[in-house]
């Protein structure tokens, strides 16, 4: 490892910890909670697939009423699909278009907006089914009720389902917390340095350089996605750390598409997974492990992988904290676009990721 110019800056892991102080005092976390948030994002494939499914449920449905037989069924929801459908996709469109003025409004706005939207998209659902000649009488006053009714079902339902997600989300809150500090992983990290600091001062000053940033970027207390390029920064300082501790124990090998790194993923999604690859693979083995990091893109996918070699009967006992924190985080950026899989075969575990580009 290449050793950075210039004296180890000592306040950085201490500053790291300070970061965290304003967290402690509520009046600042309550004035982060005031701020305005967007309700739903409309941009999502989750959202358009819900939405689509929910007006066309609400449109059979309603065609049962006034239905004679199965058949005269099928033609009614033929019909009002033929309105329905581009009035949601237009109301969808819509609010996808304006997503970065609506996050800048007030929850009770947004819901106004998103009921207007409504209106104004069941009025050109009927438009087109006038246009088209299928309606001699168009209920336009009919539309605009039912678009507006339609819309703030919808979002209340969206609502009411991202209100489900907040036990997975603080559990998955919590997972990452515990999983950021591993006091056996500082006190490792800690003995190897001061075993390096006479023999390989340098190396000893790399190290604890690396231990800095790693800490620091754990320690955010930041929400927001980062790139794939970050992730793999990090897993790779997080890396250099253990390289020190197991030498050529720990065979790394990586295999990166440059096309890749510009995915987004929620933030310290990766280490964890090296952690554990780590933990399992190369710590409870005499011989070590390999270790292999890639990631590839597919047209507007991008794969990631970890995998590492499992000795037999071997690894440390784990609760599957980690990769439970990683899917549940992952689908709660990416929802069904987000996709997770792990398993072990042949003695070598794998973790699969894809992620929208």
């Amino acid at each position: 490892m290449e050793s950075k110019s210039g004296f180890m800056k000592d306040t950085q892991i201490l500053s790291a910890f300070h970061e965290l102080a304003p967290a402690a005092d509520s009046r600042p976390a309550e004035t982060a909670s005031a701020e305005p948030t967007l309700v739903f994002d409309a941009c999502q494939t989750g959202v358009v697939l819900r939405a689509v499914l929910f007006v066309e449920v609400c449109a059979g449905v309603g065609a049962m009423f006034v239905s004679f037989d199965p058949f005269d069924w099928v033609v009614r929801v033929a019909l009002v699909t033929g309105g329905a459908l581009p009035a949601t996709l237009a109301w969808l469109l819509l609010a996808c278009l304006t997503k970065r003025l609506l996050a800048r409004m007030a929850r009770l706005w947004q819901y106004t907006s998103a009921v207007l939207l409504g209106a104004v998209s069941g009025l050109y659902g009927c438009a087109m089914l006038a246009w088209a000649g299928l309606l001699p009488s168009p209920p336009w006053a009919g539309s605009v009720g039912s678009g507006a009714l339609l819309s703030s079902l919808l979002v209340a339902g969206l609502v009411l389902r991202s209100k489900g997600q907040m036990p997975a989300h603080t559990s998955a809150r919590l997972a990452e917390l515990q999983s950021r500090i591993r006091p056996h992983f500082l006190f490792n990290t800690l003995n190897s340095a001061i075993a390096l600091v006479r023999a390989e001062p340098a190396k000893a000053e790399a190290l604890l350089e690396d231990l800095s940033d790693l800490f620091r970027e754990a320690l955010k207390d930041s929400g927001e996605p980062v790139s794939l390029a970050d992730e793999i920064n990090l897993a790779r300082r997080y890396l250099a750390i253990e390289q020190v501790r197991f030498g050529e124990r720990l065979r790394v090998q990586w295999s990166l598409d440059p096309s890749a790194d510009g995915a987004r993923l929620p933030p310290l999604l990766l280490q964890p997974l090296v952690e554990n690859a780590v933990c399992h693979g190369v710590e409870p083995s005499p011989e070590g492990a390999d270790v292999r990091i890639s990631t590839q893109r597919r047209g507007s996918i991008v794969v990631i992988k970890v995998t590492n070699t499992v000795p037999a009967g071997q690894g440390c006992a784990g609760q599957g904290l980690a990769l439970r924190n990683v899917r549940e985080r992952l689908a709660l950026l990416h929802d069904v676009q987000g996709q997770f899989r792990s398993g072990l075969k042949d003695g070598v575990y794998q973790v699969r990721m894809e992620v929208p580009l």
